[in-house]
């Protein structure tokens, strides 16, 4: 992976790793895989590794990091690593000691890109899901307006160069970029993105407002399981087994299509209107204790590159036998 060729430029004027490595884990995995497992994510190419305070690992990755600057692997500068603020943090006055705690966990002077972990608070505390005696969530009530702001002052001071959100709707969106007195506006919202879940509305939205939409659980592990291609007595037979302790949240009846947008990274392509279609995608891949898995993913990454790629060359000679008189008269007019 060439690093420095497979990066997108954000509004404020850094570069973010199109291909990113997720370190977020179910809690019965051990902390000690996320070092192994982000060592070996930097070894074989990966240079964006986005984590959390949720997922209570940063010790560890930050750890994983410094081993691997440590043996020349890689230096900071090569390493765009994110972080976000937690639901628990997003009074005002928590988010600059909530960012030093990572930093702090991380062993690390400053985060590339610091985001709203997603748009609702939580009453402060230790917990990560404070709940109350009946085990329902404590909730709080914050301004992100306010949030906002406070993420541009740890801008301003140095703690990261970049600010973003997740999970955020255009509406939540708009509230920040409304924001009077704005200094600085969102550089990306982290979301879900897939094929059954393509956010066509949220990118076009997102791309008019120089937002770069930033993709997570779209490879990898998967938190649903279905069939394909079944017909109703083959349903029947998973419906009816003894034991069953899932059922199929879907039956794929039609070929697969790859909704690139959803799936890769800015590309050069031919037609100028396929390109700013899918020009505010990245992709972000979750994290897996399985080395050969890493290796798929940035294998996935590279195959989808070259079948984009050819795609948009078979879409340019279509386009060209079909109207070859645009292409006649476009080359008169600046003849």
């Amino acid at each position: 992976m060439d690093p420095k060729n497979q990066r997108v430029k954000l509004n404020d004027g850094h570069f973010i790793p199109a291909l990113g490595f997720g370190t977020g884990a179910p809690p019965e995995v051990p902390k000690s895989e996320a070092v192994e497992v982000t060592k070996f994510a930097i070894e074989a190419g990966f240079r964006h590794i986005d984590s959390a305070h949720a997922y209570q690992n940063e010790e560890q990755v930050g750890q994983a990091i410094r081993s691997k600057i440590a043996d020349g692997t890689v230096k900071r500068e090569d390493i765009f690593y994110t972080s976000k603020v937690w639901s628990t943090s997003l009074r005002p006055e928590l988010v600059q000691p909530a960012l030093e705690k990572s930093l702090k966990d991380l062993q690390l002077d400053y985060v590339d890109l610091y985001i709203i972990h997603q748009p609702v608070a939580l009453m402060p505390g230790e917990a990560i899901l404070p709940t109350d005696e009946n085990g329902k969530l404590i909730f709080d009530s914050v301004d992100l307006c306010h949030t906002w702001e406070a993420l541009e002052k740890c801008k301003d001071a140095g703690l990261t160069k970049s600010i973003g959100v997740s999970n955020f709707n255009h509406k939540q969106l708009e509230r920040i970029l409304n924001k009077p007195g704005l200094k600085y506006k969102p550089v990306c919202n982290q979301v879900e993105c897939h094929p059954y879940l393509n956010q066509s509305k949220l990118l076009g939205f997102c791309k008019s407002h120089d937002i770069a939409l930033e993709k997570c659980k779209d490879a990898g592990l998967t938190k649903s399981i279905g069939v394909s291609n079944f017909n109703h007595k083959q349903l029947e037979k998973i419906l009816n087994k003894p034991g069953l302790k899932y059922k199929p949240v879907c039956n794929q009846v039609i070929p697969s299509l790859i909704c690139p947008h959803s799936l890769l990274p800015p590309h050069q392509l031919t037609l100028p209107s396929f390109q700013q279609s899918h020009q505010m995608a990245l992709p972000s891949f979750p994290v897996t204790s399985g080395h050969q898995l890493i290796q798929q993913n940035r294998m996935y990454f590279k195959l989808m590159k070259i079948l984009l790629k050819i795609a948009s060359i078979y879409f340019y000679f279509f386009y060209l036998f079909l109207f070859p008189c645009h292409f006649t008269r476009n080359i008169q007019e600046s003849g």
